[in-house]
């Protein structure tokens, strides 16, 4: 097993299903000791490139003055479990047009 931070010990929930797109917003609220957790996770457990570079990034931001803006917690909406809508089974699916050179199911059958 790999050293470094366990999952449930992570400045940010749900860290290993952010998008990395929103790592650098997700972590500017972050203290230095944050920032190095998550470097020292990252490092044990996925050893993303891209995502180390943004975190190891704000780290020397950090070391160099930085000051953390932002919520230290935000909020995680792409991670949140919605409940699924049920659609009812009355409910017609799109229409479905064969292509023109026959019946998808069956290419040598033409269409009728």
């Amino acid at each position: 097993m790999a050293d470094g931070p366990l999952h449930k010990d992570l400045p940010l929930p749900d860290y290993d299903h952010l998008p990395i797109g929103t790592l650098p917003t997700r972590i500017n609220g972050l203290e230095e000791a944050d920032v190095a957790q998550l470097v020292a996770y990252e490092k044990a457990h996925g050893n993303r490139l891209p995502v180390l570079q943004i975190l190891e990034k704000r780290l020397q931001d950090l070391r160099g003055g930085a000051v953390p803006s932002g919520p230290k917690s935000p909020n995680t909406p792409e991670t949140a479990s919605a409940p699924a809508t049920p659609q009812p089974a009355s409910t017609p699916g799109p229409p479905v047009n064969p292509p023109s050179q026959g019946v998808p199911t069956n290419p040598a059958q033409p269409r009728s």
